[in-house]
């Protein structure tokens, strides 16, 4: 006999009507995510200054961010100034994305900008593995006008060009990033989810304190880095 908690044990026929009843409100909120999705198709913009930022081969401009496409999707990464292993948080969200030139059929790019001086910021891409594109914003103020500053959080922003003048169009920090990361996708479908104590559980089922399963910036850099 097992000790471990498990769903109750059903016919094909119950599990099947179980399911039905949950695919209802499965679709019910994709048909919101669509609406979602036209409204933010429907967002004003507002225009942004002529903000020079720092790359790999030196200052470079935010409409030259978007390497000749049109739409441009922003992470702005936290950073921890002279410490060897940034947020976790952010370098495993990032870490996923290792296959973006399908965004290429969108005209569109998927950088990533931090607050970090860009040598550091180069070196750590290196050591954790990362293949995104990163610039720093250490000297300029575009990481403070998107809701990214010093010593502050993480954020998601979208850019439209439209020749040289940039416009920002969306924004989102927190939770907010969880619908770009296939991670939460994938363990959300799991019978014990995330196992973290503020989620909606049943008695008995795994849980331990938010965040204690996440990858660390150590273990991500010893499975995908350099040095891996």
């Amino acid at each position: 006999m097992t000790t471990n908690p498990l769903p109750s044990v059903v016919d094909a026929d119950t599990w099947r009507r179980e399911l039905d009843a949950l695919r209802v409100r499965e679709k019910a909120a994709t048909r919101e995510l669509d609406a979602i999705a036209a409204q933010r198709r429907r967002l004003p913009m507002v225009e942004l200054p002529d903000y020079t930022l720092e790359g790999e081969d030196g200052p470079v401009r935010l409409a030259d961010l978007f390497d000749g496409r049109k739409q441009l999707i922003v992470y702005n990464h936290m950073w921890f100034p002279g410490e060897t292993w940034q947020c976790p948080g952010c370098t495993g969200f990032t870490s996923q994305f290792t296959r973006l030139e399908f965004l290429g059929n969108y005209d569109a790019r998927f950088v990533i900008v931090t607050q970090g001086p860009i040598g550091e910021a180069l070196a750590y891409k290196r050591r954790v593995g990362n293949t995104m594109a990163w610039y720093s914003t250490a000297n300029s103020p575009f990481g403070t006008d998107v809701g990214a500053p010093p010593g502050g959080g993480f954020a998601v922003n979208v850019f439209l060009r439209d020749g040289d003048t940039v416009y920002r169009t969306w924004h989102t920090d927190g939770r907010g990033t969880e619908q770009l990361s296939y991670s939460f996708a994938l363990i959300d479908l799991l019978p014990y989810g995330r196992q973290e104590e503020w989620q909606d559980s049943p008695e008995g089922w795994p849980q331990q304190p938010a965040y204690s399963r996440w990858s660390g910036s150590e273990e991500i850099a010893a499975l995908y880095g350099r040095d891996g």
